[in-house]
């Protein structure tokens, strides 16, 4: 089983004002050490094997904040795109994105664009940004298309809804990581992590370093998957 590494791993990278507020600081800063963690990860991710990351960056949600701190976080969003262009060049990295895409700001959406066209090619591992997001969200506008897209009355089937979610060549995710200790899934990946195994960990994100994803890995191959059946040993 040492050798089982999960093909898709979604994080909720959870704990960036509490990591501020515990050394009083402001909020912000909390992300912008949040968005240092996320960069450790992506390439210790890729590194690993790991063949799709999603990171939940911002959910539909989180427009409930202050204007300053959502302000910063779209920043953040930019700095991260334009800063790791060579990163991703060099490890092959391929951006995408999940979420209500006409829902951001029309400077964020050409950031995402432009990073989605510049890395198209690539045939590394691909980094999902869930960016004004939410798992609802993502069903009612999949229904919606499908809708859209097909006679009134017609039967829908599951797999007719996984045709039309944000990334419907991308495999359900393997294991589903939160930090911070919460127990929930705050609206992540909700079709999709149907059968996800879940990894709590306390350490809030800002901490979080390689060895952490290592440990994460760890623990995931030494589950049994059944996916609603038996164990066969």
């Amino acid at each position: 089983m040492e050798n089982n590494i999960p093909a898709h791993v979604g994080i909720i990278m959870d704990g960036n004002g509490r990591w501020a507020k515990q050394r009083g600081l402001v909020r912000t800063q909390g992300h912008l050490e949040g968005l240092k963690a996320a960069k450790r990860i992506v390439k210790a991710a890729s590194e690993s094997g790991i063949k799709y990351l999603t990171l939940y960056a911002f959910s539909t949600e989180n427009w409930k904040r202050a204007e300053e701190e959502v302000g910063f976080i779209m920043g953040l969003v930019k700095q991260y795109l334009r800063a790791e262009f060579d990163f991703s060049r060099q490890n092959r990295i391929r951006v995408r994105h999940a979420g209500d895409f006409s829902g951001l700001p029309p400077d964020i959406q050409k950031e995402i664009s432009d990073s989605i066209a510049d890395t198209a090619g690539f045939d590394g591992m691909q980094v999902i940004l869930a960016i004004n997001y939410g798992g609802r969200d993502e069903i009612i506008r999949a229904v919606r298309k499908f809708t859209a897209a097909n006679k009134a009355g017609e039967n829908i089937s599951e797999q007719d809804i996984c045709a039309y979610l944000d990334n419907p060549d991308v495999p359900d995710p393997d294991m589903i990581i939160r930090s911070a200790g919460e127990y929930r899934t705050s609206n992540f990946l909700l079709w999709e992590s149907a059968y996800s195994e879940m990894y709590i960990s306390d350490k809030l994100w800002p901490d979080w370093d390689k060895e952490d994803l290592a440990a994460a890995i760890a623990n995931f191959q030494k589950r049994e998957r059944r996916y609603g059946g038996i164990a066969t040993r």
